[in-house]
């Protein structure tokens, strides 16, 4: 994937959050740790890698946030983000 679409997933992927983040039943507490990470879409001169990073551990909190528990499809889509993260967390 080009940095360019990449840029554009993580886009996409903040919208659903934002939406997500108004919904009373949703928990702010799943995006803290995208939100620490500090890389916006909008951060350009940001690494493609850092972008990445922040797609898998948005993709898991948004997971996370829908899973009744980790056996519940979304949990296990948590799970395997969680797992993505942390691989391309080692590669920045």
């Amino acid at each position: 994937m080009h940095k360019d679409e990449l840029l554009e997933l993580h886009e996409e992927m903040v919208h659903i959050k934002d939406r997500f983040a108004g919904f009373e039943e949703i928990n702010a507490e799943h995006f803290e740790p995208y939100e620490e990470l500090d890389v916006d879409p909008s951060h350009v001169h940001k690494s493609k890698s850092e972008h990445k990073h922040a797609v898998f551990v948005l993709g898991n909190a948004l997971a996370s946030a829908m899973s009744e528990d980790e056996f519940s499809s979304a949990g296990r889509l948590s799970k395997r983000m969680a797992e993505l993260a942390e691989d391309a967390e080692e590669k920045l």
